[in-house]
């Protein structure tokens, strides 16, 4: 029992000690990420697939058909969901949840590389794993000023290399995604007249451009010691080139001479933007929405204040000069701070219910206080390992912090209780310091170690409920080890200094 009989000789030691414990534990507030709810790793990884203008029929026969058969018999795999709509696929692959996610993540790349055979105007597939982090921590949108008359569709090649590449390089921002917008294209505006006068199909059109549009490797040449590689480039990179595109040479049976059908003789060749599939509207008017999703482990609070201080300043510049308006709908931090504070107040409310029950039942202002300093250093002292193991402060650490309250001052009550029955019995206030520490220091040990059992299991469970309910455990735990630290060393050195003396203490 050294410790204990140290901690009685040398309470200055024990003091500094436990001030550093609450000093570490304000620092490690300070750097612990600040969310709603903690990460939770879901096994998903969805892949998707657009073919514009594709029907959902088409789209289930000629890629999610092919990739359901590439996929099967996956490492880890346990289900495959596909869902093919209007112009894209999507193709939910879930795994157990013991799978290493980044080996499945390349598992599912390398596979995906083998499906062949997808129509020419399918776009490369996209994958993308499930996770808390995919929710948005806020939304816009995005509006025309009064005097603007353009549709507001026309507005995303601005809102992506304008407003999407500023605020994805705001600290702690993950990704920033826009809704409602058409992409710019090159439309050729067929005259069905004028392809009827030259005998010509919109197959034999397509079919020229196709041509025209395709890049070819010529081999190479070599020249002494050195080996050029020959290419014939074959992009259309113009609208005129566009127009001048061959598609078939007519031969006149009256004058022998051949004609040149180019696309200008038939079409109409401009810059365009997609027919919109779906409309936005804030109060009646159009509109377009975008969010922003935080990096996996940014400070929701700190995120949120300079991803707000980049809107106001594209809204005074650039969104100003286009004659748009940008204005936040959703703030995640709101609802954030409304529990956090909640569940602060709870805990001082607890901290201070206890002190009152205390009291009540002690009839010691002294010995009351000696417990009580017990709660904020089990406390705050929890925040250092939560920083060290990488956990988060939200609603469900916090709530656990909330039910430690109650939990720590247990240990400390035995303690003392023991200490103020050998002083009642006539013992000197330093010897009943140390052995009403002896004599239940066993017991508060069990008592710590079988509450900390309890919640073993949650620390091993993967599946989502153990990875949501995790931070409830890991701040009880800490917080009750933290509170048997205490209560053998801080709790007895106390009882020497401040308990009053027994009356033949006095006398004598």
């Amino acid at each position: 029992m050294t410790l204990i009989q140290n901690a009685i000789e040398r309470p200055i030691a024990v003091i500094a000690g436990m001030l550093m414990i609450v000093l570490f534990g304000v620092v490690a507030l300070k750097t612990i990420p600040i969310q709603l709810a903690p990460d939770v790793e879901r096994p998903v990884i969805t892949i998707t697939t657009k073919w514009p203008g594709a029907a959902p029929a088409e789209i289930e026969r000629e890629i999610l058909n092919r990739q359901e058969t590439v996929f099967a018999g996956l490492e880890g795999l346990v289900s495959i969901t596909g869902r093919a709509q209007l112009g894209r696929s999507r193709l939910t692959l879930e795994f157990s949840v013991d799978t290493d996610m980044n080996r499945a993540l390349l598992l599912v790349a390398n596979r995906l590389d083998r499906v062949s055979g997808y129509p020419g105007e399918v776009q490369e597939p996209t994958l993308k794993t499930t996770g808390t982090d995919d929710n948005a921590i806020a939304w816009f949108t995005i509006q025309r000023a009064a005097d603007n008359s353009r549709p507001i569709h026309e507005y995303s090649d601005f809102i992506d290399d304008v407003i999407r590449e500023r605020l994805e390089r705001v600290p702690g921002i993950g990704e920033v995604n826009y809704y409602g917008g058409t992409k710019r294209q090159i439309q050729i505006i067929v005259d069905p007249q004028r392809l009827a006068r030259y005998r010509l199909t919109i197959g034999e059109m397509s079919k020229a451009l196709r041509d025209a549009s395709v890049s070819l490797s010529a081999g190479s040449v070599d020249e002494g010691k050195r080996r050029y590689t020959v290419r014939a480039e074959g992009e259309l990179s113009s609208l005129a080139s566009i127009r001048e595109v061959l598609i078939r040479s007519i031969e006149d049976p009256q004058t022998g001479r051949f004609s040149r059908v180019s696309v200008s003789d038939v079409a109409e060749v401009r810059f365009g933007y997609e027919a919109p599939v779906a409309t936005i509207r804030v109060f009646g008017q159009p509109a377009m929405a975008m969010n922003a999703t935080r990096r996996h482990g940014a400070n929701v609070i700190e995120t949120m204040t300079r991803l707000q201080s980049a809107v106001d300043e594209l809204n005074e510049t650039v969104i100003s000069d286009a004659g748009l308006v940008l204005r936040q709908v959703y703030d995640e931090t709101v609802y954030i701070n409304s529990a956090i504070r909640l569940v602060q107040q709870n805990i001082w409310v607890g901290g201070l219910l206890a002190a009152i029950i205390l009291l009540l039942f002690l009839r010691s202002l002294r010995a009351t206080v000696i417990i009580t300093i017990a709660i904020p250093v089990s406390v705050i002292g929890a925040f250092v390992a939560m920083a060290l193991l990488g956990r988060s402060l939200n609603v469900i650490s916090l709530a656990g912090i909330a039910f430690s309250v109650g939990m720590v001052v247990d240990a400390a009550i035995v303690v003392l209780e023991n200490i103020f029955r050998l002083r009642e019995q006539g013992q000197p206030i330093r010897k009943a310091a140390l052995e009403g520490t002896k004599q239940v220091w066993g017991a508060v040990l069990v008592s710590a170690l079988t509450t900390v059992m309890v919640f073993i299991p949650i620390l091993t469970i993967e599946l989502e409920a153990g990875q949501l309910f995790r931070d409830i455990a890991v701040a009880i735990s800490i917080a009750v080890i933290l509170s048997l630290l205490v209560s053998i060393t801080l709790i007895p050195a106390l009882s020497a200094r401040l308990l009053k003396p027994t009356r033949k203490e006095t006398s004598g």
